[in-house]
């Protein structure tokens, strides 16, 4: 009935490790039943090899931290998988693939270790860090860890070590200068620069932060963006010289905030033109200029652009409907979402389904349900354009979405859309506090245990016991532990 995930590096869902690697809370659940062995090799290969489809928006670390404390694992394949000499021979880009989750990891570990009374000398994770911060590749990520972890006392010696990577010329200042200005937490830094023991240090540190504000100002003063002055015709020209440059620059979106600051009524003609013209673009441009003002004129150009053969055209004009919030757009959805498939370009039947799950009534349940079906049926649980319409079903209350919503649940390896769905089956699926909201208590998502903890059924004795325990941990988020206070608190 559906596509199933095609992501090769993530398990089967019915495995452990499937579940390990999409962060379920049954994961968690059935690590802890299997067999020691079988669960810490899970763990392990979970950590050392990060299954996020995005590691920048999904949470898997604390999860990950959580079960290695219950299985009481050690540090030591954390530590090999550091210290291999492939480390060394990575790229920036490439270290933070291959070891950011087990630093991140660590950095919950030490955390933990901490509030258990732990001295720094004998916090096994912390020293971890430390010791990859002076040595391995992917340094700065250790060190925003400790920056947030660790004391002053700990922090300081390692300042020497940091700064010896940059060689003492002009161009190992510049690159120190952008490691201090791009440090997720500039305490270190602060700390090194400060620090009576090294003056040296300190004056380099002090010569960096000027040559970062003077390069700032050299930006700034350099900036080859539209200028006090510019016209309508100007600023058009600016976005298509972007797009004729190799490689392109993409200037659709700051030329039309630009439009909004200097077009007035006396100049839609133009901006109507340069919305049919070929310049691509500036066509772009007026398009976005025009939707953000909902021109009357603009759904039919809309409309024609989505079936252009530039693709970067194409997806600009449904973008800028996407943006949209007149009624006038509205019905203009409701149209391209009933027109026969393969009547209209490619895309606008997508996004009409994307703007009637967002700003659709009643009378739109049955065409974001079709949407739903078509789009798992078509490109799986992963596809980007189920998360608006899994928000779609649980606004719109569709009941008869929730098969469709559970085998997302079950299948996708985004835990962000998990957390999606979940929030949709809250709203359409009898059965989601006795099912999965249980679950849902020990899931990598913070958004998705907020959702458990205001409906998972406490009839579960498991229930009640794992809501004490979250509501007592240091490292839990404030607004779950806000979420489990309500439920707890006996009404006065």
């Amino acid at each position: 009935m559906f596509v199933d995930s095609v992501d090769s590096d993530i398990a089967p869902s019915g495995t452990l490790l499937g579940l390990l690697q999409r962060g379920r809370g049954d994961g968690t659940l059935h690590a802890l039943a299997a067999p020691r062995a079988e669960a810490l090799g899970a763990l392990r290969q979970c950590v050392l090899h990060d299954p996020r489809r995005d590691w920048q928006i999904e949470h898997r670390s604390l999860y990950y931290a959580r079960l290695h404390r219950e299985l009481d694992a050690g540090l030591d394949d954390i530590a090999a998988h550091l210290f291999d000499p492939a480390d060394l021979q990575c790229a920036p880009d490439e270290a933070e693939v291959r070891t950011g989750l087990a630093l991140s990891v660590l950095g919950h570990l030490a955390s933990y270790a901490a509030a258990q009374g732990t001295a720094w000398q004998e916090n096994a994770p912390l020293r971890l860090l430390r010791r990859y911060a002076t040595a391995g590749s992917n340094w700065q990520w250790a060190l925003d860890e400790l920056a947030v972890r660790d004391d002053d006392a700990g922090l300081r010696p390692l300042g020497p070590a940091i700064l010896a990577r940059f060689p003492q010329t002009p161009e190992g200042d510049a690159e120190l200068a952008a490691a201090a200005r791009d440090a997720f937490e500039p305490r270190p830094w602060r700390l090194w620069a400060e620090d009576a023991a090294h003056p040296g240090q300190a004056d380099r540190l002090r010569r960096a932060q000027e040559c970062r504000s003077f390069d700032r100002w050299q930006r700034q003063m350099r900036a080859d963006g539209p200028r006090p002055g510019w016209n309508v015709r100007e600023i058009l020209d600016w976005a298509q010289d972007g797009y004729e440059q190799h490689p392109p620059q993409h200037r659709e979106a700051p030329a039309a905030r630009c439009l909004s600051a200097v077009a007035g009524p006396d100049d839609r003609l133009l901006l109507l033109e340069a919305a049919r013209g070929p310049r691509e673009a500036a066509r772009a441009a007026a398009l976005r200029h025009l939707a953000d003002r909902n021109d009357p004129g603009v759904l039919d150009l809309i409309e024609e652009a989505a079936g252009d053969p530039g693709e970067a055209l194409a997806r600009s004009a449904l973008s800028s409907f996407a943006r949209m919030r007149s009624l006038a757009a509205l019905e203009r959805a409701r149209r391209w979402a009933a027109a026969p498939e393969d009547t209209q370009a490619p895309g606008l039947a997508t996004v009409a389904a994307e703007m009637l799950a967002c700003r659709g009534g009643a009378q739109d349940t049955d065409a974001v349900l079709a949407a739903l079906r078509r789009t798992i049926r078509l490109e799986g649980p992963d596809s980007p354009a189920l998360w608006p319409l899994v928000d779609g079903a649980g606004r719109l209350s569709i009941a008869c979405a929730a098969p469709v919503l559970r085998h997302i649940y079950r299948e996708t390896a985004s835990s962000q859309l998990r957390g999606r769905t979940a929030r949709s089956l809250a709203a359409t699926d009898p059965s989601f506090p006795a099912g999965f909201a249980i679950e849902c208590l020990w899931d990598c998502e913070e958004s998705t245990r907020q959702v458990a903890a205001a409906c998972a059924a406490t009839g579960d004795a498991r229930v009640v016991e794992r809501l004490r325990r979250l509501a007592a941990d240091p490292a839990e988020e404030a607004d779950v532990q806000t979420t489990i206070r309500g439920r707890l608190t006996p009404p006065a």
